[in-house]
């Protein structure tokens, strides 16, 4: 499931491959993308924003995805078997020596720098809490307008806050002790920024490509609640519960006891790990 720490790793990973290089061949499976437009075109850089990836070329242009539940980029050397069928490419591009294919992406787009400026989901995205500097006010400010939002929906929201998904979602508000229901406006400034802060250490936490973890125990258990509905709490023992939560339906694992409405938030509790 990709999340922010995912799409990060992704950039990291393409940037020294791509960037300088030009492009030989390009291939798209819908006839739409205008693949044989980037042929000679030079990447120039590679960035990730919250879930989302852009590929930047020397023409101004930006190849944008978004990878959703499944989507995948991947990088080869020519010759070298692939992972999956490469008929099933969505992009296939090749540089000296690299072939960069992307797989089952929920957005596969290229954009002008004006498209870019102007594109609906990136031009509101929330502060990415990956980047180097993340503005206090200003996440303070947009979680705000969300006052009436419960916590758990809210830090899913991608105009709020950048590069939260439904794992980090369930493990975050664990970890901050804050029930999922507890709205927005129900929370301090402090417990929100606690919250901010706590998925920024995690994320960054993750970005090594290991097994994603929110725990460092010895026996072997990597996330305090995510995909553990029935299971006893590691901190109280109580069964782990699961709800749908939002339009979406997206899943949410909690503790109702050590989640318990009108607790603390925003500070690790103990029991966990620094």
């Amino acid at each position: 499931m990709p999340e922010g720490d995912t799409i990060f790793r992704t950039a990291a990973r393409l940037r020294p491959v791509l960037v300088g290089g030009s492009i030989q061949a390009a291939r798209a499976r819908q006839r739409a993308f205008p693949a044989d437009s980037l042929i000679g075109r030079v990447f120039t850089a590679v960035e990730a924003r919250g879930k989302h990836l852009l590929m930047h070329l020397d023409d101004g242009r930006t190849i944008h995805s978004h990878l959703g539940m499944h989507g995948s980029w991947h990088l080869y050397r020519i010759g070298e078997a692939w992972q999956k069928d490469r008929r099933w490419a969505a992009l296939i591009l090749e540089i000296p020596d690299i072939v960069c294919g992307c797989f089952s992406p929920q957005v596969l787009q290229l954009l002008s720098a004006d498209q870019l400026r102007r594109h609906p989901h990136l031009a509101q995205l929330g502060p990415d809490l990956l980047a180097e500097q993340v503005d206090d006010a200003e996440l303070l400010r947009r979680f705000r307008v969300h006052d009436g939002a419960p916590i758990g929906e809210a830090v899913m929201n991608q105009t709020i806050v950048s590069g939260i998904g439904n794992v980090y979602k369930s493990e975050v508000l664990f970890l901050t002790r804050t029930n999922p229901w507890t709205t927005v406006g129900c929370l301090s400034d402090a417990q929100i920024l606690g919250i901010a802060q706590t998925a920024r250490h995690w994320l960054a936490k993750n970005l090594s490509g290991a097994a994603r973890r929110t725990r460092s125990s010895l026996d072997g258990q990597r996330l305090w609640v995510y995909g553990r509905s029935g299971k006893p709490c590691f901190v109280c023992g109580r069964p782990i519960e699961l709800r749908r939560q939002g339009d979406l339906g997206r899943t949410t694992y909690w503790c109702a006891q050590c989640q318990a409405r009108g607790g603390e938030a925003g500070t690790e509790q103990e029991g966990e790990p620094e």
